[in-house]
């Protein structure tokens, strides 16, 4: 009998995948798999014997081995991954940042993930500001500041040519005095730069639009989108949310944005003041057909 032909199949595998060139904390699992195929020159599963007339099947030969569990999602940060006794960077150590300086405050855009997250506490503290004696209200804020400092990050990455950036204002350096990012960052809002659907003049607007409508990525329906605002208790009526929004603005025009939108609370009477001195005004249209306790306002640049 002439020798029967083997199919050799290579094994593949999957390693450490890399993210803007770092290799962690984002991995994959290594699968190692081989296989064995023999079959006969008529590519035949059976091979007669003719001594007992009994035919034998020659079976395909399969072996798997799994070196790890499979292939998880990304995995995410946590409070434990991150080092909140971390020192505020100084002046030299951040170069040429963009930023805005204001009595004893600068705003400017969050760089460490613990500015990250403590902007993420920020907003959690905020959430439950008028329900202090909830029960487990610690639990719900963690997890709440958990789930923002991840969607967060994911904003932060620009996604279609839409960005996000996250803006924090920080206490200013001082002679001799170092703070941790915990007790340094005061305040936070998160600016977006986004574009208008099809057929919409104003975020949000209800348009009878075609089922599978297209982005209009052109200069004058690129707009910015103004959220989250919040700041720290004990340093509010300091003009922190006023410069914040300024620098927020500035920040807008620069790329090339001529409107700025921001949805307030109805009952927010303090805020909604803050931003008319800014120069917002409520648009009219989008409030009439709003079903939320909310006003969309609009700033021309």
């Amino acid at each position: 009998m002439p020798p029967m032909p083997t199919i050799p199949i290579h094994r593949p595998q999957f390693h450490t995948l890399f993210f803007n060139g770092s290799p962690g904390p984002y991995k994959c699992s290594t699968i190692t798999a081989s296989w064995t195929m023999t079959m006969d020159s008529k590519f035949s599963p059976t091979v007669k014997n003719n001594s007992d007339n009994n035919y034998n099947l020659k079976k395909e030969e399969l072996s798997v081995q799994l070196s790890t569990p499979p292939i998880s999602k990304v995995e995410t940060l946590k409070s434990n991954d991150l080092k909140f006794d971390r020192l505020q960077p100084s002046d030299q150590e951040l170069g040429r940042v963009n930023r805005f300086e204001f009595g004893q405050f600068v705003a400017r855009e969050a760089l460490l993930d613990e500015e990250y997250w403590t902007a993420a506490w920020l907003r959690a503290e905020s959430h439950w500001e008028n329900r202090p004696h909830e029960r487990y209200i610690d639990n719900y804020k963690r997890k709440f500041s958990e789930q923002e400092f991840n969607a967060l990050k994911r904003r932060c990455k620009v996604q279609n040519g839409d960005s996000c950036a996250c803006i924090i204002t920080v206490r200013k350096e001082q002679k001799n005095v170092k703070h941790s990012v915990l007790k340094s960052v005061v305040g936070t809002l998160d600016l977006n730069i986004r574009y208008l659907l099809q057929g919409e003049t104003y975020p949000g607007e209800r348009v009878k639009a075609p089922l599978f409508c297209s982005i209009n990525r052109t200069p004058p329906s690129r707009y910015g989108y103004i959220a989250n605002l919040c700041v720290i208790k004990s340093a509010r009526r300091q003009g922190i949310a006023s410069n914040m929004m300024s620098f927020a603005i500035e920040a807008a025009k620069s790329n090339g944005v001529t409107q700025v939108y921001v949805h307030v609370d109805r009952n927010n009477r303090p805020a909604q003041l803050l931003y008319q001195k800014l120069g917002f005004k409520m648009v009219e249209m989008s409030n009439s057909q709003l079903v939320e306790e909310t006003y969309l306002l609009r700033l021309q640049t």
